[in-house]
């Protein structure tokens, strides 16, 4: 069972990959997700932020604002951004595998 969870939750990591790529080309991400290719810790940290920024979160750390900006942002608490079953999926699944490496959150 454990492996089959696992298989998913990678299915998803890939899944987002590919996304985080369309968005970068699309210019929807700042330029600076190239340069932290490589970074484990980085990318899952822009993965998960990235869900929040496209439904509408405002950010309040100079570090995600920086990256992210708040233009266009229309929720100023976590609990209120309207989230999927799939997003809160997503986000679980980057913030254990950011734990599982040691990241900051």
């Amino acid at each position: 069972m454990q492996s089959q969870q696992m298989q998913s939750q990678m299915s998803q990591m890939r899944s987002l990959a590919f996304g985080l790529a369309a968005l970068l080309a699309a210019g929807a991400l700042p330029a600076k997700q190239a340069h932290a290719q490589g970074d484990p810790c980085f990318e899952l940290w822009v993965a998960r932020n990235a869900i929040y920024k496209a439904r509408g979160f405002c950010f309040k750390t100079s570090r995600a604002i920086s990256y992210f900006g708040n233009a266009g942002c229309r929720y100023d608490y976590e609990g209120d951004v309207p989230l999927t079953p799939n997003d809160r999926a997503l986000i679980a699944a980057y913030k254990a595998r950011s734990q599982a490496l040691g990241c900051p959150l």
